[in-house]
């Protein structure tokens, strides 16, 4: 079966599971309209032919058909019956008008292939199925050195991205930084939108060095959150180069603001402070496949641990995973929860383990039921299952 998987893959079906939001088809169709000349030609030389040889020398009509079809493609089969004199003059006209029906066409061939659009359209609508595969993915707008980071970084995680910058350039610059993902368009638009497959992403990024651009991306991903109808709003970070327009763009909606001079300060300023925590941190928490891990746990409105106290699902006993902190729907922040705090509709469980038992975290706190394997200690034993 890997061997049927990989023929798919070089295919392309496999990608053809699940559709575009941005269908490209017509794009693609209305790059052959120069063959439509070419088309109409070649029925109405097929017709005139099979009435010439009709009229002219008597012939049957898939005689006729078959005479005019080898005559206007030149393949020199001869004549399947006896043809007169001024039926080898018809046919002389067909051979001529059927070579330059076929250089129209070869002209028309060339100019969809190397002037029109054609292959890049094809190249896209590939890219746009690999795309609509993606769930939970960022949608990083604006192409530039933050970028460049950030994608290294999310490749590091395995988190799923895509780039979306309406630079000409666009796949010479994702093939020069290995983007996997890229959409030549602008940031702000429906089409955007629609191509990156937003509705299914888990956020958005505007790394753009104007205010202008964030706001924009902003107040449209706002909007388009309301057409869909989303229940979990999408997560918007931005950069910003002021606290004014940190401000400004929460405000307008955004969730998380960066400040990059305001970020390269505390930076320094913990290096210069307390240096070896700073080393602990790029240690444990800014690399690839690191002990210790951090990360924001949803607790959806169905699972079992909802109204259950923190101590009923055993994490640090069985997966040494801590929770440090809870974020209620309302946007309060429960610091170092005790094992009798419960977990209510709509928090966020900040946790700390390694990334295999964040990992398995997830899994078993979502359940609809609670999981069997959830154990109790036993002073006699190490460990007993219930």
């Amino acid at each position: 079966m890997s061997y049927i998987r990989n023929i798919k893959k070089a295919l392309g079906w496999e990608y053809r599971n699940t559709k575009p939001e941005f269908d490209l088809n017509k794009e693609i169709y209305s790059q052959f309209k120069h063959f439509r000349l070419p088309l109409i030609l070649l029925q109405v030389i097929m017709m005139v032919g099979t009435i010439g040889y009709m009229l002219i020398d008597d012939f049957p009509i898939l005689d006729a058909i078959y005479q005019t079809g080898i005559t206007f493609t030149t393949v020199g089969f001869g004549e399947i019956n006896n043809i007169s004199q001024a039926g080898r003059l018809f046919t002389i006209t067909l051979i001529i008008f059927g070579f330059l029906i076929f250089t129209l066409s070869i002209t028309a061939l060339i100019q969809v292939l190397v002037k029109g659009k054609f292959l890049d359209l094809y190249k896209e609508r590939d890219m746009l199925y690999k795309i609509a595969r993606l769930r939970n993915h960022f949608v990083i707008f604006n192409h530039n050195e933050y970028t460049v980071q950030l994608a290294e970084q999310f490749k590091q995680s395995h988190i799923p991205f895509v780039i979306v910058d309406p630079s000409d350039d666009m796949e010479k610059i994702a093939t020069k930084h290995n983007y996997p993902y890229y959409i030549k368009e602008e940031t702000y638009t429906e089409k955007a939108f629609l191509k990156s497959h937003l509705s299914s992403a888990k956020g958005v990024i505007s790394l753009s060095k104007n205010i202008s651009d964030s706001i924009t991306i902003i107040a449209s991903v706002r909007l388009y959150e309301k057409e869909l109808g989303r229940k979990i709003p999408f997560l918007i970070i931005c950069n910003a180069e002021s606290k004014k327009d940190v401000e400004r763009l929460k405000k307008l909606g955004a969730n998380k603001v960066v400040a990059p001079p305001e970020l390269m300060a505390k930076r320094v300023s913990a290096m210069a402070i307390r240096p070896d925590m700073e080393n602990v941190l790029e240690e444990f928490m800014y690399k690839k496949n690191t002990p210790i891990d951090m990360e924001e746990i949803y607790i959806n409105d169905d699972s079992w641990f909802l109204d259950h106290e923190i101590k009923d699902a055993h994490l640090r006993d069985m997966l040494k995973v801590s929770i440090i902190g809870i974020t209620e729907e309302d946007g309060n922040f429960i610091q170092t929860p005790t094992g009798d705090t419960k977990v209510s509709k709509g928090c966020k469980l900040l946790v700390v383990g390694n990334q295999s038992g964040i990992f398995k975290a997830k899994k078993l706190l979502n359940h609809k039921e609670a999981p069997k394997n959830i154990y109790k200690f036993d002073k006699k034993k190490d460990k007993s299952y219930v």
